[in-house]
């Protein structure tokens, strides 16, 4: 059932995206690539998804993505500060007109009173110079977290107003 959800969630963002002619990058962290997974699953994917990245420690997402040490110092990794900073940098190095990024507290190891368990930032952004970002307090498994991730980012997507009117 689950795997439908995600085949129909995928193909919705690529028709959106298409429909469009924009692209989406990812960048990765707490899901490991399962965003760029589903996406690439998706028969026709290669002409709306440009590039992804998994950068699951602070050192990747500096290197790759262009994160801040002070970003990371002052917010920590799954902050709202740093899943931006991970989205504009996809966008920065990469051919694509929008993108995602993810860093959460998947567990069951790994939470704090300020983050537990479940914690997860999502971002997206567009060249058009939109950010949007949420925070969501996700139950479960550590799969169920990163389901429910993966689930959120990709439906999200084409219902954000990414694009100045």
């Amino acid at each position: 059932m689950m795997e439908h959800e995600l085949e129909r969630l995928s193909q919705d963002a690529g028709d959106w995206l298409a429909s469009r002619g924009h692209t989406l990058a990812t960048a990765e962290s707490c899901t490991g690539g399962w965003i760029a997974e589903v996406i690439t699953a998706t028969s026709g994917s290669s002409a709306w998804f440009d590039r992804g990245w998994v950068t699951y420690s602070n050192d990747a997402k500096q290197e790759m993505l262009g994160v801040r040490a002070a970003t990371l110092a002052e917010h920590g990794a799954v902050s709202e500060a740093v899943v931006r900073e991970m989205a504009e940098g996809a966008l920065a190095r990469s051919n694509a007109s929008h993108a995602i990024a993810v860093s959460g507290v998947a567990g069951p190891t790994g939470g704090s009173p300020e983050k537990p368990v479940g914690t997860v930032w999502i971002a997206w952004a567009s060249r058009a110079g939109m950010t949007l970002a949420e925070l969501h307090r996700f139950d479960g498994s550590r799969e169920a977290v990163r389901r429910q991730t993966v689930t959120r980012a990709l439906e999200a997507l084409p219902q954000l107003p990414l694009t100045r009117t």
